[in-house]
């Protein structure tokens, strides 16, 4: 395998993780998890490799995600 197909492997990995990690730690269902997350600014910059943020850990990412994008959560269903 190259390297790209890793770091996508990688990615997705992480994307479940954070998704999984939201939806405990907000007591949210899996679907407005994910939809929440895919909505987020931060997808979009884990999904450019910003700053090499993907490295990061998904308590960490999510934990940044709850205290910059507040305006996701304002309907969330649980």
């Amino acid at each position: 395998m190259d390297g790209e197909i890793l770091e996508k492997i990688y990615k997705e990995r992480l994307e479940e993780k954070i998704i999984s990690h939201l939806a405990e730690v907000k007591n949210l269902d899996l679907q407005t998890a994910m939809d929440i997350y895919y909505q987020s600014k931060l997808a979009d910059r884990i999904a450019a490799g910003e700053y090499g943020i993907q490295y990061l850990d998904c308590k960490v990412l999510v934990q940044i995600l709850l205290e910059n994008e507040r305006e996701l959560f304002v309907n969330a269903k649980r």
